[in-house]
């Protein structure tokens, strides 16, 4: 296990090392003169922001010598694609209308440019590491019919560069509404695309030049009275179950704890009389065991990448640091997964430890696999940069068989030699006991319906601004506010986990270990149901490719949530269930 450490360390100091190339050595300090690193980065249109393509895809100036950037895993998998821009600004220097190239247009070139107008295109570049954005061209509407429109393409573009004696601090990005170019008919035309570069010095350090994009992600103020009112309807609803349900358990313990005497000439009844059952392993145990497995590597997983947003690893554009993280986090926590799953599932007396190893490895791998190849596909036919080269492919395929394998085997054979044996409070009886007849209402769905509605909703207002930065252009850098959201989340999971199995078993159904995981993970359905009214309500993504990206990644997404909270579910409901066994006497 040492040498598997070891290993593990070292090939996350290697990929994190990867990633570091984004930044290159460089210092950011520049002499008057120098040249200051400028890369254009995608286009695409601005509503659809997974179907991005490279800068020269359209028909822009190129320069003689295209230059391609080193790229680290995390940028590669952002859609990111750098490359030397055709425009030259050096650190300090001004100058008006530079001619940056002469431009013949050939017809087909001014469809091309239409239609990328016509879909609100935008580009994206880095200069000095700054992100900067803008739009390719406009679309005016002259005369009253519907089809009087107008089509321009922006042709010059201003720079204006804050700095801070030797350093880079801020730059903007002006395109200029009078030099345009009528793009409306498909003919020849020759276009003179020039650029301006303006310097201004600034008092703000080098050290806080991030802040403004951490400023912009939303109103602090609104996201704490948001949170404020939440937290408020939901503990109370939460306090309301506890108090309840702690008032019904006590009143249970002075009945069976009254009188021992009295108490065996009794009939047993209520949650007391199935104790010979409420400990009988479950059904699929494989399957049981594996989804714990992965709900617990799920949960170390985005423990682990809270506390590195924390600590300020993802600061604002770091250009594809989170998605380097997740890769080389969920490879190095697979350990966790095959120890957790081995280990319960030998608790559970499973005799087959290989297969439901197997199966823990496949059971989030597998549709995020399978989901990844269809949309992989789709990104192929529209030439996008969201579709993967081989080197990409290979390094995460080398990340998966030299770390994730191994040390899911690893934990597999550790847990299968822990030697720990299940802890129940009660003995099983031999034969189940049949349940009896239950509602409607207190059925499996129905009851998963109750236990997602009230964590979703401790999360829902909070959702709004996560979906608008991943699936949209706003920046989320509240990671404070976040955490405390995943906090009260765990709890109010916790909290109606515990009350639903309570009712369960009082009502004479000993078949909780699935209803206590499908009630805790419910909530990933509410999410994914959100994802329909976010789709179709809030926002303007349209297009057969966005769609598959956004249902087919926020599905995998939203499986992961429910692995992870159903695994929470279990766990707080075995907890709870051992206890009020272990506090009373039976026959």
């Amino acid at each position: 296990m040492d040498l598997a450490a070891t290993a593990a360390a070292a090939l996350l100091i290697l990929c994190f090392g990867i990633a570091g190339i984004a930044s290159e050595a460089s210092d950011h300090r520049y002499k008057k003169g120098d040249p200051v690193p400028l890369y254009a980065s995608k286009v695409g249109p601005f509503h659809n922001p997974s179907e991005t393509y490279r800068y020269f895809d359209l028909p822009f100036c190129r320069p003689e010598h295209l230059k391609e950037k080193r790229k680290a895993l995390g940028e590669v998998l952002n859609g990111d694609r750098l490359v030397d821009a055709p425009y030259k600004v050096s650190f300090q220097e001004e100058f008006n209308s530079k001619l940056l190239c002469k431009k013949q247009l050939k017809p087909e070139d001014v469809a091309r440019f239409r239609d990328a107008v016509t879909k609100d295109y935008y580009f994206q570049m880095y200069y000095d590491d700054l992100p900067i954005w803008g739009f390719v061209g406009k679309v005016d509407k002259e005369g009253k019919d519907l089809g009087d429109y107008k089509y321009y393409l922006y042709r010059h573009i201003e720079f204006e560069i804050l700095y801070n004696e030797d350093r880079v601090i801020e730059i903007l990005v002006w395109s200029c509404p009078t030099a345009l170019v009528d793009l409306t008919e498909d003919r020849e035309i020759e276009v003179d695309f020039t650029y301006s570069a303006k310097w201004k010095e600034t008092t703000t350090t080098f050290e806080k030049r991030m802040e403004k994009y951490s400023q912009t992600s939303s109103q602090l103020e609104i996201h704490w009275f948001s949170i404020l009112n939440s937290c408020v309807t939901v503990l109370l609803l939460t306090g309301f179950l506890a108090t309840i349900l702690m008032r019904v358990l006590k009143n249970d313990f002075v009945i069976y704890a009254h009188d021992e005497e009295s108490a065996e000439e009794q009939e047993e009844t209520g949650w007391k009389c199935i104790h010979g059952d409420v400990f009988r392993f479950p059904n699929n145990k494989s399957l049981f065991a594996a989804c714990l497995g992965s709900g617990t590597q799920l949960f170390t997983l985005t423990v682990l990448i809270f506390v590195l947003a924390l600590v300020g690893v993802f600061y604002p554009y770091s250009r594809g640091s989170l998605f380097t993280a997740l890769v080389v986090i969920y490879a190095l926590t697979s350990g966790i997964a095959g120890y957790t799953a081995t280990s319960f599932y030998c608790q559970l007396e499973g005799a087959n430890w290989v297969r439901n190893l197997l199966l823990t490895g496949c059971l989030f791998c597998g549709p995020l696999f399978l989901t990844f190849c269809f949309l992989h596909s789709v990104a192929i036919s529209y030439s996008t940069t969201a579709a993967l080269p081989l080197g990409a492919i290979g390094v995460i395929v080398l990340i998966w068989a030299l770390a994730s394998v191994p040390l899911l085997v690893l934990g597999g054979i550790a847990g299968k030699n822990s030697k720990t044996e299940f802890q129940a409070s009660c003995g099983t009886t031999k034969y189940p006991r049949e349940i009896p007849p239950l509602p409607w209402y207190r059925g499996t769905i129905p009851q998963m319906a109750m236990a997602g509605f009230l964590p979703f909703s401790a999360i829902y207002i909070e959702l709004y601004y996560i979906f608008a930065s991943v699936w949209g252009h706003r920046i989320y850098t509240i990671y404070s506010i976040l955490f405390i959201v995943f906090i009260l989340l765990l709890i109010v999971t916790a909290l109606i986990t515990i009350t639903l199995t309570y009712f369960q078993l009082a009502a004479e159904d000993h078949e909780w270990w699935w209803r206590s995981f499908l009630c805790g993970g419910s909530t990933g359905l509410f999410v994914y149901a959100y994802c329909l009214f976010y789709y179709y309500a809030r926002s303007d993504m349209s297009g057969f490719m966005q769609t598959s990206f956004f249902f087919g990644y926020m599905a995998c997404i939203c499986y992961g949530f429910f692995l992870m909270l159903g695994m929470v579910g279990f766990r707080v409901a075995l907890l709870f269930v051992r206890h009020i066994y272990r506090s009373i006497k039976f026959k």
